[in-house]
């Protein structure tokens, strides 16, 4: 709470976290607002009772306080002096009718609060107030779920002697109990389990909604909840796998080498599977409470499992590689016939001890004869796929050097990757080196055309591709959209790649310009991506002087995704003639900067003298583009600043007025009107014989047909229908006699 009370603080919170009264008290009689709130809604009396300090708590509540003021999480000072285990604050607050049913955001009481806190005492002084200890929060817990989950004994005696339901249950349909055990609290899951059997029949098997029930006598050690996992997984997972290291109950660590633990544990797993508890009922992942125990590599649990249920060898395989536990690994494999088993995706221990970067598991698998290229269902990959994608260099050099050195170093999966494309992806320079000197081919490509140096270029690992270009990759190689590496490190930005590409070209003699499918160059890329270093050290080589390539120039690119610095560079380099270059369909980068309403680039290229009139293949000029797309900024630049021809018309003999009305575009017709006193051009007609009038009166623009008006536009000018701009209003037509 003090971190977030930062500057400026007033003078009365400056007092309080100060915890000096007389401070506080000076404040207050100089009128210092008692409930002023931070950014977060808290007031001085959240922040006395998160210190605990009952006298000022006292002061503040005399003097006005609110005693149940919200934050903005719902908190009541109540909420805050409980969390801090303060009795004396929480006396102080209940003292004032604080409200001890106030619930904040997740619709906790500070009753939620003090048992999830251990605030004992807090409880205390909270409990003669309630009607009601079973309130539940947001998740459907009540403050035993809150205490059970904790541990907290001592809170939950407290609960259980003031009436809390035993039987409550959250949303996930579990009982305290269930929490309890599932978090390794002995002493709380002890003391519910007498009190569930005190209460209940010896008989009967106490299972929440989701079937997760508490073991003991009578009950099912065996029982699944909703999601498929029993008590006994609780207790394996979490009380001695998750526990044993917090709770010191771990053997001494020469023998957790081999995965051994206390005889606590193994007694408590001889205990479930001598009271029936089934080692083969599995979750929703597929697992069941050996799976996950068996998960950290204890050897002594190995053989305890494998001698009740001989079959779940072949899972656990895949387990303790995964995990790493190579001496639980070495026992398992001695009683399995077949190494390469398989999860459901398709992969074999191998092939996860491989991804995980578990050497001794390699190492283990290899020598009892586990498939190096076998390759998963989904995408096709093999061991040695994975290890490289994660920069595994050991696990690599073993699959490598055990197996065929031509079949292994370039095998491609289900996309044509190979190991050095991965390695190159994901920038593990050492990995690169070790396969570049196994000869892998720097020349392979996917299915989509791509190199290991194309995938250097967009990721910008700059250590890779200069290994690459060490081992005289090639530069021109063109993916299935005819782009090099020097197209995706431009587009990328990486400028330190694309300079290593270019100086690699520059020992070739030449750089060539090297066009896509599109005919776009790298030059075109940078524009078009705004990397003004990338736009800069292509301008260095003079062969991109030359704009090779689409007539969507590189400035054309800059323009239309307005990046100034780029287009500047363009223009300063290349000279201001190319301000007024014209695309396949005559149209100027002004076209560009107008369609996009990008007033800065606007403001560029008109200053380089850009021809404000141009017209496209359409009889478009920059204002009409401007005006039909409703970029009125644009427009405003093009009418008042660069004084565009009003009259000229398009193809269609639409005038920028026409077609801002055309499109509904208000406020850019509205600007064109301002420069407009002809009334031969208020009148001026379109090919279908409309005046604006008509148009703006179609689309229902009001202010604009008051403005035509205004300026002299006929009322009985006819279309090629014979429609005055009235009829035009009511599309068409006309009143009924």
């Amino acid at each position: 709470l003090t971190v977030l009370f930062l500057s400026p603080q007033p003078s009365l919170l400056k007092a309080i976290f100060n915890v000096d009264p007389d401070e506080v008290r000076s404040l207050i009689f100089k009128k210092e607002d008692v409930n002023v709130q931070d950014n977060e809604k808290r007031t001085p009396l959240h922040a006395a009772a998160y210190l605990g300090d009952a006298e000022i708590i006292e002061l503040l509540i005399l003097s006005g306080a609110r005693v149940n003021a919200k934050d903005n999480k719902w908190l009541t000072p109540l909420h805050r002096a409980v969390a801090s285990c303060s009795e004396d604050a929480v006396q102080a607050l209940l003292k004032h009718s604080a409200d001890v049913n106030a619930r904040d955001k997740n619709w906790q009481t500070p009753l939620h609060v003090a048992a999830a806190n251990k605030a004992v005492r807090c409880a205390e002084a909270l409990v003669p107030q309630l009607s009601n200890v079973n309130v539940s929060d947001r998740a459907g817990r009540t403050a035993l779920h809150h205490a059970a989950f904790s541990g907290h004994l001592e809170m939950v005696k407290l609960l259980l002697s003031r009436g809390a339901n035993i039987n409550a249950f959250d949303k996930k349909d579990r009982r305290a109990i269930h929490w309890a055990a599932y978090m390794g609290k002995n002493g709380c899951a002890s003391l519910l389990r007498l009190c569930l059997f005190s209460v209940m029949p010896a008989h009967r098997r106490l299972t929440c909604r989701s079937g997760a029930v508490p073991a003991d006598r009578g009950a099912s050690v065996s029982q699944k909840e909703r999601s498929g996992f029993c008590w006994a997984g609780a207790v394996c997972v979490r009380l001695w796998l998750f526990s044993l290291r917090e709770r010191g109950l771990l053997c001494s660590p020469a023998f957790v080498s081999f995965g051994r633990f206390t005889t606590h544990a193994l007694s408590c797993l001889e205990y479930l599977l001598r009271n029936d508890a089934n080692p083969g009922i599995r979750d929703k992942q597929g697992y069941n409470a050996v799976h996950y125990a068996s998960a950290y590599g204890h050897r002594l649990c190995l053989e305890l499992v494998t001698r009740t249920s001989p079959s779940v060898s072949v899972c656990l395989c895949v387990l303790q590689a995964y995990h790493g536990h190579h001496p639980a690994l070495e026992v398992l494999v001695q009683s399995l016939l077949d190494l390469d088993v398989r999860t459901v995706q398709g992969h074999t221990p191998l092939d996860l001890a491989a991804f995980k970067g578990h050497v001794e598991c390699v190492d283990v698998l290899i020598t009892q004869g586990a498939s190096i290229l076998l390759k998963d269902y989904s995408q096709k990959r093999t061991p040695i796929h994975a290890a490289a994608m994660n920069g595994h260099l050991e696990c690599l050099r073993l699959l490598i050097g055990n197996a065929d050195p031509h079949a292994a170093v370039d095998v491609q999966d289900g996309s044509g990757q190979t190991p050095l494309m991965l390695a190159v992806l994901n920038g593990h320079t050492d990995c690169v080196y070790f396969l570049l000197s196994k000869g892998a081919s720097v020349e392979a490509k996917d299915k989509w055309g791509r190199t290991a140096l194309h995938r250097g270029a967009v990721t910008g690992h700059e250590a890779c591709v200069e290994a690459l270009l060490q081992h005289s990759a090639s530069l021109p190689v063109r993916d299935s959209r005819g782009r090099t590496a020097m197209h995706l490190a431009a587009a990328c930005g990486h400028i330190g790649v694309l300079g290593a590409l270019l100086q690699a070209a520059q020992s070739l003699n030449t750089v060539p310009v090297i066009m896509d499918n599109c005919g776009y160059t790298p030059l075109h890329w940078a524009c078009y991506n705004g990397h003004d270093t990338c736009v800069e050290a292509l301008l260095e080589q003079e062969v991109f002087h030359k704009m090779e390539g689409n007539s969507f120039s590189p400035l054309h690119c800059a323009v239309i995704s307005d990046n100034e610095g780029a287009a500047e560079l363009l223009i300063d380099t290349l000279g201001p003639a190319i301000v007024n270059a014209t695309d396949s369909k005559s149209r100027t980068p002004l076209h560009a900067a107008a369609y996009t309403d990008h007033v800065e680039c606007l403001q560029l290229l008109l200053g380089h003298n850009a021809q404000v009139n141009a017209i496209d293949a359409l009889g478009k000029t920059p204002l009409m583009m401007a005006a039909e797309n409703g970029q009125t900024n644009a427009v405003e630049v093009l009418v008042s600043r660069a004084k565009a021809d009003l009259t000229l018309q398009d193809a269609n003999k639409n005038s920028a007025l026409h077609l801002a009305c055309s499109k509904g575009h208000e406020t850019s017709a509205l600007l064109i009107l301002e420069k407009v006193s002809d009334r031969n051009l208020i009148n001026a007609t379109n090919a279908a014989l409309q005046t604006p009038l008509h148009v703006a009166a179609r689309n229902g623009l009001t202010v604009v047909v008051q403005e035509l008006l205004g300026k002299g536009a006929s009322v009985l000018a006819v279309d090629e229908n014979a429609l005055c701009p009235m009829y035009s209003r009511l599309n068409g037509k006309r009143p009924s006699a």
